[in-house]
């Protein structure tokens, strides 16, 4: 027996039998949850998970907020997820030195007075690009933040730091107010499927019971052992485990202690702490992490700070026992160990070269301390015009590959992403299809999907004149383009801004159903469970400054003028129909689905990102080979010749990736709209130009050389666009 939708008057609730959620809680991946930061409270605790609300509770000095920064500071940086911090009574400095501290080893004292060491200042640098979102605006309210989330764009997680026992005028998040506010903190982290990790300034029970959370951790000093006791109880069960940690708060920080004092068996908990067992992991896992740790416990530097953490995640998944993120994990570690690390030239350093090089080969330079910058890439590396993502917009009956393009890349290579790519599906718990069997291609919702579902817009403002030229450079036909801008749009250049690896980018965090799809016909409302494809009615798009938000899918409609789409885009519709910007609600008129996951390819995400980082330096042939093979990889999602031997065959896959794409760069290029910048054409899921009053890019873009940063050039009126090759 299956559970099936109830219809009439009540069909938005919906039965399951408990066979159905026998299969969701085993195949749903969702445990453990985020971690805290710290193995002890990860072991006592679980982590942190969708849909509940979890409470901090400290009376001042004991170090509450601390806690809700150890687990931002552990999403954001070393799990590069979207965080949004909602800071009642901290502001933003605050919260910043705190973060520049934590992570440095810095003195926070002697921040506030804005002295920083080099080494401080290189991590300022390395924090730049953090997903990490600050609200200490006034008048903060629990209903404002619920308002902010789902505009905010793929949190996976929330903090308010903090709620505050006594009445305060200037911050609603006080006094008698507070147990309406937890009330929508709860609702909101039930509805929006994100952890909501709140600090309370008391843990007074009386006022701690009135809150309401699902998870309360409450904080205790001891004053004899100089540790912070941790009683973690649940809303239904109380008590159900403990932990000890160890205060820094020199260092604005908590640590774990050398073993996770009171985190019992009895209470179903594994023990914790950073000590490795000996039982977990391999091996080279275990050398790995002891070798990093006289780096990741900063008694030592010389990592970069991506490195830091992504070793630093490995010694705390180790300790906490953690199999699922083991497993997530070692991708983006072989991707480091190959990625030639360069290393102090002492005791320590040598070590750490050996058992990266035991863990992946080619071994790691080591170089003298202390490690010189690496000289900049050539112009040509860097700069020549070869598109981020080389992957254009084939047509169904052309993926670009050719023979041999699906074997995968032999020991050594400088970036393997196939087999990283197969490695981050296989190692998934949901037991993903990656290939539909030929026999079945030709039935069900295969033939449905097209190349036209990406969404890329093709457009230019209806008052400027595009022209194409023909152009020839070294020989080879080219395309470019003139753009004629009326002179009602004033003085002014054009500003042609470049996204960086848009397609990897998408794979951090992109909507799919790793399993077959089935047919869930008509829906009265999207199911933010689910993946797939829907029919649905072009909405419509009145504002002449922005494309429509489906781009070329809106060309080829059906007899009824209906489109088939893919999740990332009916998430977008439904988004722009919250905020007002569409007057209609998405009508879905059929649909196939199966539960979603938007983690499947995270790990090739995050091993493309690391390497990147690493290449781009070196430029040449290293960081052409690579951008290859990714490319490589992504298109053998959907490969069109019969023959193909592809690990994949998932033509939903490949354009939920590719509209995820295209919904970011749309997004992007909207918030510059509405925040008075001019566009002039958008083009692919990486190009736009806007119409600038001098050599400024909009400040909705970040400048810079890693995924989702841009490049800006900026051309003057009449001049020719470069596009790429024909």
């Amino acid at each position: 027996m299956t559970s099936q939708p109830t219809t009439g008057r009540d069909a938005g609730r919906r039965l399951a039998t408990l066979g159905d959620a026998l299969g969701d809680v085993i195949t749903s991946g969702s445990a453990p949850g985020l971690s805290f930061g710290l193995a002890g409270l990860d072991a006592a605790t679980g982590g942190l998970h969708p849909g509940r609300l979890v409470l901090v509770a400290a009376p001042p000095q004991v170090g509450g907020s601390l806690i809700g920064l150890s687990a931002a500071r552990h999403t954001a940086l070393a799990l590069n997820s979207r965080v949004l911090y909602a800071a009642s009574g901290p502001n933003r400095a605050d919260i910043t030195r705190r973060i520049i501290a934590a992570e440095a080893g810095g003195d926070y004292a002697r921040l506030k007075t804005g002295t920083l060491t080099p080494h401080e200042q290189e991590v300022v640098q390395q924090l730049r690009n953090a997903p990490l979102l600050i609200d200490d605006g006034s008048n903060l309210t629990a209903e404002a933040i619920a308002e902010t989330v789902p505009v905010a764009g793929d949190l996976a997680l929330v903090v308010v730091d903090r709620l505050q026992r006594a009445s305060n005028p200037r911050l609603p998040l006080s006094g008698e107010h507070l147990p309406a506010a937890s009330q929508v903190l709860r609702e909101l982290a039930r509805t929006q499927h994100v952890p909501v990790l709140a600090v309370v300034d008391t843990d007074d029970r009386a006022i701690v019971n009135l809150l309401d959370a699902d998870v309360i951790l409450t904080l205790t000093a001891l004053p004899d052992t100089g540790e912070t006791n941790v009683t973690v109880a649940e809303r239904d069960l109380g008590v159900i485990g403990h932990a000890r940690l160890r205060p820094d708060l020199a260092h604005a920080r908590f640590l774990d202690t050398p073993t996770a004092a009171g985190t019992t068996a009895a209470a179903g908990v594994r023990p914790g702490g950073d000590t490795v067992p000996d039982t977990m992991g391999s091996d080279t896992d275990r050398e790995l992490a002891a070798a990093a740790l006289p780096f990741t416990s900063g008694a030592l530097q010389g990592l970069p700070a991506e490195a830091t953490h992504l070793l630093a995640a490995l010694r705390t998944v180790l300790a906490a026992g953690n199999f699922k993120d083991l497993d997530e994990l070692r991708v983006p570690l072989r991707a480091l160990a190959a990625a030639g690390l360069r290393l102090p030239d002492h005791a320590e350093g040598r070590r750490l070269a050996a058992a990266l090089h035991a863990y992946n080969a080619p071994a790691p330079a080591v170089t003298p301390a202390p490690t010189p910058a690496a000289a900049p890439a050539p112009a040509s590396a860097v700069d020549a015009p070869v598109a981020e993502d080389s992957d254009g917009a084939e047509r169904d009956d052309d993926d670009g590959l050719v023979p041999g393009d699906e074997e995968d890349e032999p020991e050594g290579a400088v970036f393997p992403a196939l087999r990283i790519l197969k490695d981050s599906v296989e190692r998934s718990k949901m037991h993903p299809v990656p290939v539909i069997r030929k026999d079945d291609r030709d039935g069900g919702p295969w033939p449905l999907i097209s190349e036209d579902m990406d969404g890329e817009p093709r457009w230019v403002h209806p008052d400027v004149i595009s022209t194409r030229v023909a152009h020839e450079r070294n020989g080879k036909r080219v395309r470019r383009d003139q753009l004629d801008v009326p002179a009602s749009f004033g003085d002014g250049l054009m500003c042609l801004v470049d996204r960086n690896g848009s397609f990897p980018s998408a794979c951090s965090a992109v909507p799919l159903a790793p399993n077959r799809l089935l047919h869930t016909g008509p829906l009265e409302a999207f199911d933010k469970t689910k993946a797939g494809i829907y029919l649905i009615e072009i909405p419509a798009w009145t504002r002449t400054d922005m494309p429509h938000p489906l781009g070329r899918i809106i060309e080829r409609p059906d007899e009824q003028g209906r489109v088939w789409v893919t999740t990332p885009h009916l998430k977008q519709l439904e988004r722009l129909y919250r905020d007002g910007h569409l007057a209609e609600p998405v009508v879905i008129h059929d649909s196939w689905t199966g539960k979603i996951n938007e983690s499947l390819f995270k790990p090739f995400y995050e091993a493309a990102r690391a390497a990147r980082t690493d290449l781009i330096k070196v430029g040449g042939e290293p960081y052409k080979n690579y951008k290859t093979r990714l490319s490589i990889a992504l298109r053998l999602l959907w490969p069109k010749r019969p023959d193909s031997r592809s690990p994949f065959w998932r033509p939903d896959w490949r354009m939920s990736m590719v509209a995820e794409a295209s919904v970011r760069h749309w997004t992007v290029a909207f918030k510059a709209v509405q925040a008075g910048n001019r566009l002039i054409a958008l083009r692919n899921v990486d190009a736009a130009i806007f119409w600038v009053p001098d050599e400024t890019a909009p400040d909705t873009y970040r400048i810079g050389t890693g995924f989702g940063e841009v490049k800006a050039k900026f051309i003057q009126p009449g001049a020719f666009i470069p596009e790429g090759d024909d």
